[in-house]
C-alpha cells in the first residue's frame, strides 16, 4: 500500500479534538466567523481524550471566598513553588467565565436550593457530566467555519524557514496522506500515557489513570521539531482505587475518607503537608515500611453517601461500582485499597510540556499550545484546559493577521509521504510494534522509575534507560505495518520512545527531589531550593537534548519569548 497526498488549507490548524482543542474552535468561531478552522483529530470528538466517558466534577472553580490569585498560591504549593506563575494567574482569571460558558451549551452544573453551584472542596464544583464531551463536539459541529477531520493522525509539523506552516498526517480509513498549510497551528493534543509499564498486565494493560490513547504524539512532534519543553520531570502519578484505577478524589472529598494503613492508621500527616505528591508518597512508603496495604477509610458512612458513591462511579468509573457489586460489598462495610499508577506525563496536572509565553505561544513561531500538552501550569484540569484553549486561540487569531497560506516544496512533501510508505513496504522483521512497546515499557519501569522501584530512580539506572531507548528508537524505523491501523500503532510507539529520551535526561538534570515519588532522585534525596529553584528546559537538536536552566516567572511579568 502506498499513501496518496491530499492537500487542505485552512486559517488556523487545531491538532487535537479534545477539551482544549475543542474550546479553542468554539472560541475563534465566535470572535471572527470567517477564519476557518479545521480540527485533526485522531478519534472521533464526540467521544476523544480524557472526557470521553465523562467527569462527575470540574476540579478547578473560583469558589465564593476564593480569588484567582488564591487559586495561584494554592497551585504554587502544591507544586513546590516550581510554576509559571503568569501562566496560572492568566488561566485562574477565566475559570468562572469558561464554565459558565460550557453550562450555556448545556452541561448540567448541581446547584442547591439557592441556585448556587454545589461545591465539592475549595476548588471544585459538582457536575452531571456524562455527556460534556459530545456537548463539546454538538457545539463545534454546528459553526459553520469549523471543519473537522476525524479519524486523522498526524504525525509531524511543516516548517519553513524557522516557522510552522502547517502539518503532515494520514487518514486511519483511507490511503490518504495530508499535507494540511495553516497561517497558525495549536497543538492541543493531550499528554503522554503508556511510557511505562502499567498497574494491571495482559488485556487489562490499558486499564489505567490517564487516556491510553494519548500517547505524548504533541511532544513529540514539538521535540522533533525543536521547540523548547519544561519540567518532563515532574512526572503525574495517580493515586487511585487499587485494580480498577478508578478515582480517589471521589471517595476522600465527597464523603470526607482519610487514607489508614492496614493497622487502622491514618498516616498522611506524618509525610509532610497534605500535597498531590505527599499523599502518593506516604501511601508508597507506608507499604514499604510494611504497614500495607492502604485503604481510604469508608467504613461506617451513612447508607445515603454510599448510594451517592455508587451513582457517582456509575458515571465516570463504572468497574468500581461494579466491584463494588460483585463483591456483595460496598464503601460503607469495607474500605477501599488504594495504589498508586504508573507515571505519567500531563501538564494538566503537573507542569511538564511545551514552553510557551504568556500568550500560549511555543518556542517556533506560529505555533501555540493548550491544555494538558503545554507546560508551566499545574492543576489546570478540566476548565483550565478551556481557560488554555481560549488564550491560544485569541493569541493565535492576532497572529495569522495579514499573514498567508504557505506550502513546503514538493520534494519535501514526497520526502515526508516516503518516510510513512515505509513502514507500509516490506517484511516485518524480528520484532513487532508490541515487542518494541513491551521493552520501552520495561526498560522505563525498571530504570526510571517505574512502579517496580517504588518510583526512585538514580543515575546510574537513568544511564542504563537512555542507551536502550535509544537503542529502541533505532530498532522502531524497521518496524512495518500491515494496515492503517498498524501504522498509527507504530507512530503512536515512536512518540512515546521520543517522550522517554527527554523525560529521561529532564529526570537526570534535576540534582534534588523537589516532588516525592513524582520526581525521586535517590542520588539527590532532598529538596534544594538555593540551586535547583528553577526550571529544566530542553531543546532536542541534531539528535541530542540540550538543556536549559531558565530562571521563575511571577505572576506579574508578561513572558515574551527572547532566546
Amino acid at each position: 500500500m502506498k499513501l496518496a497526498a491530499q492537500k487542505i488549507e485552512t486559517d488556523i490548524l487545531i491538532i487535537g479534538g479534545g477539551t482544549a482543542g475543542c474550546y479553542a474552535a468554539l472560541t475563534i468561531a465566535e470572535r471572527q466567523a470567517e477564519v476557518t478552522v479545521l480540527i485533526a483529530e485522531k478519534a472521533n470528538i464526540k467521544r476523544s481524550g480524557c472526557l470521553a466517558a465523562g467527569v462527575n466534577a470540574l476540579n478547578a472553580y473560583i469558589v465564593p471566598g476564593q480569588t484567582p490569585e488564591s487559586y495561584l498560591e494554592y497551585v504554587k504549593n502544591d507544586a513546590e513553588g516550581l510554576i509559571r506563575e503568569d501562566l496560572v494567574l492568566s488561566m485562574a482569571a477565566r475559570l468562572n467565565q469558561v464554565t459558565k460558558k460550557v453550562e450555556e451549551l448545556g452541561l448540567v452544573i448541581q446547584k442547591d436550593n439557592n441556585g448556587e453551584y454545589v461545591a465539592r472542596g475549595n476548588r471544585n464544583i459538582k457536575i452531571n457530566g456524562e455527556n460534556i464531551k459530545t456537548i463539546l463536539a454538538d457545539a463545534v459541529t454546528q459553526k459553520p467555519n469549523i471543519k473537522v477531520l476525524n479519524r486523522v493522525n498526524i504525525t509531524d509539523y511543516i516548517i519553513k524557514e524557522g516557522k510552522i506552516i502547517g502539518a503532515y498526517g494520514f487518514s486511519l480509513d483511507s490511503a490518504d496522506f495530508y499535507v494540511i498549510s495553516a497561517k497558525s497551528v495549536i497543538c492541543a493534543t493531550g499528554g503522554a500515557a503508556g511510557l511505562y509499564r502499567p498497574n494491571n498486565p495482559g488485556l487489562s494493560r490499558h486499564k489505567m489513570w490517564y487516556s491510553p490513547f494519548n500517547t505524548g504524539a504533541g511532544y513529540a512532534m514539538g521535540i522533533r521539531a525543536g521547540a523548547e519543553m519544561t519540567t518532563f520531570e515532574m512526572r503525574f502519578i495517580a493515586l487511585r482505587c487499587k485494580d480498577t484505577i478508578a478515582p480517589t478524589g471521589t471517595i476522600a472529598q465527597g464523603v470526607g475518607a482519610q487514607q489508614i494503613n492496614s493497622l487502622g492508621e491514618e498516616y498522611e500527616k506524618n509525610y509532610g503537608s497534605p500535597k498531590t505528591c505527599n499523599r502518593l508518597y506516604s501511601t508508597v512508603m507506608e507499604n514499604k515500611n510494611g504497614k500495607g496495604p492502604c485503604y481510604l477509610n469508608t467504613v461506617g458512612i451513612t447508607a445515603n453517601q454510599e448510594s451517592e458513591l455508587f451513582k457517582a462511579y456509575l458515571n465516570m468509573a463504572p468497574a468500581q461500582t461494579l466491584r463494588w457489586f460483585e463483591n456483595g460489598c460496598g464503601p460503607a462495610e469495607a474500605d477501599v485499597e488504594i495504589e498508586g499508577t504508573e507515571p505519567y506525563i500531563v501538564g494538566g496536572h503537573t507542569a511538564s510540556g511545551y514552553w510557551v509565553d504568556t500568550r500560549r505561544a511555543s518556542t517556533i513561531p506560529g505555533l501555540y499550545a493548550a491544555g494538558d500538552v503545554a507546560g508551566g501550569c499545574p492543576q489546570k484540569y478540566v476548565t483550565g484546559c478551556f481557560a488554555e484553549g481560549e488564550i491560544a486561540a485569541l493569541s493565535a487569531l492576532e497572529y495569522i493577521e495579514e499573514k498567508t497560506n504557505e506550502w513546503p516544496s514538493n520534494a519535501e512533501v514526497e520526502e515526508s509521504k516516503a518516510s510513512i510508505d515505509n513502514y507500509l513496504s516490506g517484511e516485518q522483521g524480528i520484532y513487532n510494534i508490541e515487542d518494541v512497546e513491551d521493552a520501552m515499557q520495561k526498560v522505563m519501569d525498571d530504570y526510571a522509575g517505574g512502579i517496580s522501584s517504588g518510583y526512585t530512580y538514580n543515575l546510574p539506572k537513568l544511564k542504563v534507560a537512555r542507551e536502550r531507548i535509544d537503542e529502541l528508537i533505532k530498532l522502531s524505523n524497521s518496524l512495518k505495518a500491515k494496515d492503517l491501523h498498524e501504522l498509527m500503532s507504530i507512530y503512536e510507539v515512536i512518540d512515546r520512545l521520543y517522550v522517554c529520551k527527554v523525560l529521561i535526561e529532564h529526570l537526570a538534570a534535576r540534582k534534588e527531589t523537589r516532588w516525592h515519588s513524582f520526581q525521586e532522585n535517590a542520588d539527590y534525596p532532598d529538596k534544594d531550593d538555593t540551586n535547583w529553584l528553577k526550571y529544566v528546559n530542553s531543546r532536542f537538536v541534531n539528535g541530542e537534548v540540550n538543556l536549559i536552566l531558565r530562571d521563575l516567572v511571577k505572576r506579574d511579568e508578561i513572558y515574551e519569548h527572547t532566546h
